[in-house]
């Protein structure tokens, strides 16, 4: 009998030929990060339980400041310093300033085939690379840092096979906003989550990035899309040669498939409080906003950018809206101004904030007031997640989102894509 993708990887990770889903195995780790979420608390654990002990690999063990960045507060910047001292102590790279944990880790260190744990949900961004990653709390995240080691259950898989082509001014954010309202935010609970079938070949990096990123919304443990000749070039790109192409065999078994034609996908949004209460944006109605924002680590990267900066070129955002927009990475940032889509977002009135978490953390930047309406590409909409507890957050595509921008409420984006 055959495995899937996921069973693949974590078989190599315990040093087996063969594993099955509810299996507990002892995983090396390849890589593990962590950010301002949550970092302080993992040093204080270490220092406390661990005195006088190093992280297992500090090239291994990766700090990222990406959540309240710069600091708001003195209270966040002591927790910034307390990372920056233990990153010089034992001597692990630390990242400021340089834009949003996973894009950075796509960007520098995720290769097909590894393990990656982080201390942040949205770590199943690396399955769009063909890499396994999922998030921990800071316990289990501090015994990593420590033995390099971690225990899993073998999880099921959902197979998500994918055919057909997007229609203009439809992306992968809303197949994965479809998909997530379609088995709910548990409809994945614990498993992996796996795209595949013939259309796949056709989504670009980034497309195959949104997709794993937010199957944590629908409860899973990780997205995989199985790595072809464009993962590939990319990762050998950006100066990463060694890694470990898997894919799922022909016999593999699943715990179930679902079947999409991307041509049947239409723009959605997730409404007011859950990322499952997914509707067409056509079914919105006249939903006024008072702000809009576009980046986050679901999709600010360049591909975002530009379709953004092509519905608004030339054109004005309305009055009395907010637009604010915050690159995924300083490299993504510098590209957009290499572009000139820099200069299309403020001159169409947006605000273009450095690169960080920004407003879909809804701590430090964009924070909305009480019976104010904010539309994100950001990767939640619980309630209070970008500002007063009586506010309230739609998810769109970054296409959607800049349309709403240009009218003043929620619009469907195809009659402003020339």
């Amino acid at each position: 009998m055959g495995m899937t993708i996921g069973e693949k990887i974590l078989a190599r990770a315990c040093g087996k030929d063969v594993v099955k889903p509810g299996e507990i195995i002892t995983a090396k780790v390849d890589l593990c990060m962590s950010n301002d979420g949550t970092t302080h608390l993992n040093i204080d654990i270490f220092e406390k339980k661990l005195k006088g002990e190093k992280v297992f690999d500090p090239e291994k063990v990766i700090f990222i400041v990406d959540h309240n960045v710069p600091a708001e507060s003195t209270k966040t910047a002591e927790v910034h310093k307390k990372m920056r001292n233990f990153a010089q102590k034992h001597h692990i790279p630390f990242y400021e300033g340089a834009g949003v944990c996973h894009q950075i880790m796509i960007e520098d260190y995720v290769v097909p085939g590894q393990v990656i744990i982080a201390a942040d949900s949205h770590t199943c961004s690396y399955g769009g690379l063909g890499a396994f990653g999922t998030g921990v709390g800071c316990t289990d995240l501090t015994s990593i840092m420590h033995s390099g080691e971690t225990w899993l259950m073998v999880p099921e898989t959902l197979n998500f096979v994918l055919e057909g082509n997007f229609r203009q001014g439809v992306y992968a954010r809303d197949l994965i906003l479809k998909v997530i309202g379609d088995i709910g935010a548990d409809g994945a609970t614990y498993k992996i989550m796996e795209f595949s079938g013939p259309a796949v070949k056709n989504l670009t990096i980034d497309d195959r990035v949104v997709l794993c990123n937010m199957a944590v919304e629908a409860g899973a443990k990780s997205g995989l899309v199985a790595p072809d000749e464009r993962v590939i070039e990319y990762v050998k790109s950006r100066g990463r040669h060694e890694m470990h192409l898997f894919a799922s065999d022909e016999d593999a078994v699943y715990e179930q498939s679902y079947a999409y034609n991307l041509a049947d996908i239409e723009p959605m949004v997730a409404i007011p409080h859950n990322v499952d209460n997914v509707v067409p944006v056509t079914e919105i109605g006249a939903v006024k906003i008072d702000q809009a924002f576009i980046g986050s680590c679901n999709n600010g990267r360049i591909e975002e950018l530009r379709v953004a900066a092509q519905i608004l070129q030339g054109k004005k955002i309305a009055p009395y809206v907010k637009l604010l927009i915050s690159p995924a990475s300083k490299e993504v940032y510098l590209q957009a101004l290499e572009e000139g889509l820099v200069d299309i977002f403020m001159e169409s009135g947006a605000m273009v904030l450095n690169a960080n978490c920004s407003v879909c953390w809804g701590s430090c930047q964009g924070v909305i007031g009480e019976g104010e309406t904010l539309i994100s590409t950001g990767t939640r909409n619980f309630k209070g997640r970008a500002g007063h507890p009586n506010s309230s957050v739609y998810l769109a595509s970054a296409a959607t989102v800049a349309a709403s921008a240009l009218v003043g409420k929620i619009t469907d984006p195809r009659g402003l894509i020339g």
